[in-house]
Parts: structure tokens; sequence; C-alpha cells
């Protein structure tokens, strides 16, 4: 499998492929992903390189954003003073569930991170989805806290802000590496 930026033309794909795993989660019972994403915001991520698609073969197997920056509200000034990397919309297809290709992609993540210079590798879970916050935590991440305050992204209250951290490390993910060498975190 390998991994490798995404580009503009990624878009659609990658909305569909949301659109699926908000399905499963829904058929999970939980509300998660329900509000469609904003197409533009996810297209200015694409061009900022900050989303990334695995492919087996000519199949989309799994997607994961990286970013330096945090989304506002959620963490502090003085956790933000820290470099850090942040995960966001981690997905794994159904076609490809139980591969643990999404602890390979926080691997690959801190991995990079590390490679960048960031202290952390920091995400914000849905913060009803206690089988999500359990899966991070089994991946070595630890809670800091739970935000309720502030609005979402795609309108209405704040649903993501379960934070958790891990420190970055080298890791070997097992991916074939087709993205470019991060650039350093302040």
């Amino acid at each position: 499998m390998r991994i490798f930026p995404a580009e503009p033309n990624d878009l659609v794909k990658l909305l569909a492929f949301r659109q699926e795993a908000a399905a499963w989660l829904s058929r999970l019972g939980t509300d998660q992903w329900q509000r469609p994403y904003p197409a533009d915001k996810l297209l200015a991520t694409i061009e900022a390189g900050e989303v990334f698609m695995v492919r087996d073969g000519d199949a989309t197997a799994a997607t994961i954003t990286l970013t330096p920056e945090a989304e506002e509200g959620l963490w502090t000034a003085d956790e933000l003073r820290e470099p850090s990397l942040f995960i966001n919309k981690l997905t794994v297809a159904r076609t490809h569930a139980g591969q643990n290709l999404g602890g390979r992609l926080l691997d690959w993540a801190g991995d990079r991170g590390h490679r960048a210079g960031a202290k952390w590798l920091r995400l914000d879970a849905w913060t009803t989805n206690v089988g999500l916050q359990a899966y991070y935590l089994s991946h070595g991440f630890r809670h800091v806290r739970t935000v309720h305050e502030g609005s979402a992204v795609n309108g209405g209250p704040r649903v993501s802000g379960w934070l958790a951290q891990r420190a970055t490390a080298p890791a070997a993910h097992g991916f074939t590496d087709e993205t470019v060498a991060p650039e350093g975190v302040a």
C-alpha cells in the first residue's frame, strides 16, 4: 500500500469516502459526521498539502489529514506553543477494515511529526463516540480534556472536542511513502 498527497481532483472521491464513513457510523448508532463537511474547506486542506490518501492497488483504502494548524478554541496557548501536528478526518474504507490501517496511519503521522520536529501528535475526537475514544487510547493517546464550548466547522455546536495527544516518534508503518519530506513545525 502506498501513501501520497491528495490532489484537488480527489475532492469528489474524498467527499464520497466521508459519506460512506458517515453511513457506517450511523449504523453503529452515533451521529458522528452526519452533517456534510464543507467541500471548500476540504479543498483548501488538499491544496495546502495536508490531506493524504492510502491506496491499495486502484482502491482508496484510507485517508488522513495532518496539519500544523489547531482548530480554534480547543488547545490552550501554552499547549499551542509546543510543536505539534494535528490529525483530522482519519477514515478507513469498510473494504479495508480490520487490517490495522488506522493504527498504521497513526504511526505514519507520528513518524512524520517526529521528522518535522513536532513533540506531539494531537487530535480532537467526537465527544459522544466512546468507541472511537477507546480506539485512540488503545493506540497510545492520552486524554487531555473534553471541550464542549464553541461551534463546529460545519455549523452547529461543537461536537468534536475530546482532546488527546501522544508523543511523536519514529515508526515502521509499512506504507510506501510517496510524500515529500515534512517541513519543520514551530
